[in-house]
């Protein structure tokens, strides 16, 4: 089992790889590519070794073969279908950044109770109202789900898409959701992290 830490990093590394390097560029060398990502040789090295890959002393890592070498581990053998629940700001945004990005991670539909997002295109993609979550997920075959409604609503949305059938959930509802362990779930609570850097800045000028 890769760890999430190495999945984070095995993320980076690819999009360092697609977008960060010059296109003509055929070899790298692992003190490179750990310098761009701001991690040490031996930790890229031993992520690289997690997914069965490994570079030659004289010539590094090809580049086009490694980038594709994370996406066969990252992406899987189909498209993951993905449903974003809360088309507020924050769900817009993250659907205009997500849709046309990476074609592996689609968003297929959008939920919202407000009747005046529902039955219409947003940021290109269909909005649902929230009590066609169980169909829609079903009938989509999603996987994946994005939560940002409001922190009283999320433990009853997370619930409903878990019972559709969704076994991955991103929240960025600021509140703690109990799903099953059989549901892999990530928090981004930018309230919290905020917090935690206005601290720490703090700390840094002697003015906590």
């Amino acid at each position: 089992m890769i760890s999430d830490r190495t999945i984070e990093r095995l993320s980076l590394y690819r999009w360092l790889l697609e977008m960060r390097i010059d296109p003509g560029t055929v070899n790298l060398f692992s003190h490179q590519l750990a310098s761009m990502a701001c991690v040490s040789p031996a930790q890229l090295r031993r992520d690289l070794m997690a997914i069965g890959y490994s570079g030659s002393p004289g010539k590094g890592y090809l580049v086009k073969d490694l980038a594709r070498s994370i996406g066969s581990v990252l992406d899987g053998s189909e498209p993951s279908r993905v449903a974003l629940v809360g088309m507020g700001n924050l769900g817009r945004a993250i659907v205009s950044f997500l849709r046309g990005r990476k074609s592996h991670l689609q968003i297929v539909a959008t939920f919202d109770t407000d009747c005046r997002k529902t039955g219409r295109v947003i940021s290109g993609c269909r909005c649902y109202n929230q009590d066609q979550i169980e169909e829609i997920v079903e009938k989509e075959k999603i996987s994946v789900a994005v939560v940002t409604v409001p922190s009283g609503a999320a433990q009853m949305v997370a619930d409903r898409l878990v019972n559709a059938g969704v076994t991955g959930i991103l929240n960025y509802a600021p509140v703690p959701l109990k799903l099953p362990d059989c549901v892999y779930l990530e928090n981004r609570d930018v309230t919290a992290a905020l917090e935690k850097v206005a601290y720490f800045a703090r700390k840094s000028t002697g003015r906590v």
